[in-house]
């Protein structure tokens, strides 16, 4: 549980995955801590071995964030598995026993809630995991993160090295995928309104009914909470980050549709597939060490807009 503070002014903290939305964040939030941040380049394929350990040996990192993985929705998971399985698991690994290697003394690793099974009971406390059977659409990703998982609390075991992990409810914000080919179901439906709202449209349609409930959490909140947790926290369980809310996808969308500025409505496609009723984590033992999240859902929804718009006018997002 917890323990005295872990200092990370003066240390060298290396951010695998960088550009990603989580790990950008987290470079974001390490800035104020008086460290020195290190990133790794496209050059260092993080699925390679070799490359891994012979990053590590030149740069000697102390601490370590884990925020690297192949990431996507319903349809990139059930399209590539193999992909989703093996770049994670080896990213992953290859990070984790160089970080050994190197004497790295602290480590994060992020995984995420769909690593719980399907029908959990709601909401998801840490002890659900390996109790049922995952969601099919993305098991193969959760598998990889539950290996994850695995081997920090090993390594901790065998080693006695302090590596932890956290495990992120449905995240957003700034650096988000906004393809709708690819995207999740918040920029999703950012972008759906938006491009209703250029149209004039009357109306965005949503799959099912839009009674299922989901959690969000703003990434620059997760951000916070894995710089929190590397400063306090020393445990083999892993730690769920929420906000400890969550919301019908309906509401959802009528509040983003505010958000946007669409006046139109929001249709419904009940032919469509609903998904798990209820996907609620209980981030509990994160609150009994004193943190909890800062920013509120239509803040936050506001800021991811913006963002969006930002990357539209830059070129960094497809129109």
């Amino acid at each position: 549980m917890s323990q005295p503070e872990h200092v990370l002014g003066g240390k060298r903290v290396y951010v695998a995955g960088h550009r990603g939305m989580v790990g950008s964040a987290i470079v974001r939030r390490l800035a104020s801590e008086n460290c020195e941040i290190l990133t790794s380049d496209r050059a260092t394929d993080l699925r390679e071995q070799g490359a891994v350990r012979d990053w590590f040996e030149a740069n000697r990192p102390d601490v370590v964030v884990l925020a690297a993985a192949k990431v996507g929705g319903i349809l990139a998971n059930d399209t590539y598995p193999a992909q989703f399985l093996y770049d994670n698991l080896m990213i992953e690994a290859n990070v984790i026993e160089a970080a050994r290697l190197a004497g790295v003394e602290r480590l994060l690793f992020l995984g995420s809630s769909c690593i719980y099974p399907k029908f959990a009971p709601q909401p998801i406390t840490e002890d659900a995991l390996l109790t049922g059977p995952l969601e099919p659409t993305n098991e193969w990703y959760a598998i990889a993160k539950i290996a994850g998982i695995k081997l920090c609390q090993a390594y901790r075991r065998e080693y006695g090295l302090d590596y932890i992990s956290a495990m992120p409810t449905n995240l957003y914000g700034p650096g988000d995928n906004f393809d709708l080919a690819g995207s999740h179901v918040l920029p999703a439906l950012i972008r759906k309104a938006h491009e209703a709202k250029l149209a004039g449209k009357d109306a965005i349609e949503i799959w099912g009914t839009g009674t299922p409930r989901r959690e969000f959490l703003h990434v620059d909140d997760l951000a916070d909470a894995c710089v929190y947790l590397l400063k306090t926290y020393s445990g083999e369980s892993h730690v769920n980050v929420g906000s400890g809310t969550d919301i019908a996808i309906g509401d959802l969308a009528e509040l983003v549709c505010k958000v946007v500025g669409f006046e139109g409505g929001v249709t419904k496609d009940a032919t469509k597939p609903d998904g798990t009723p209820r996907k609620l984590m209980d981030s509990g033992l994160l609150a009994s060490m004193g943190w909890s999240a800062s920013i509120g859902l239509e803040e936050g929804v506001a800021g991811a807009y913006q963002w969006f718009l930002e990357g539209l006018e830059r070129g960094t997002i497809r129109a």
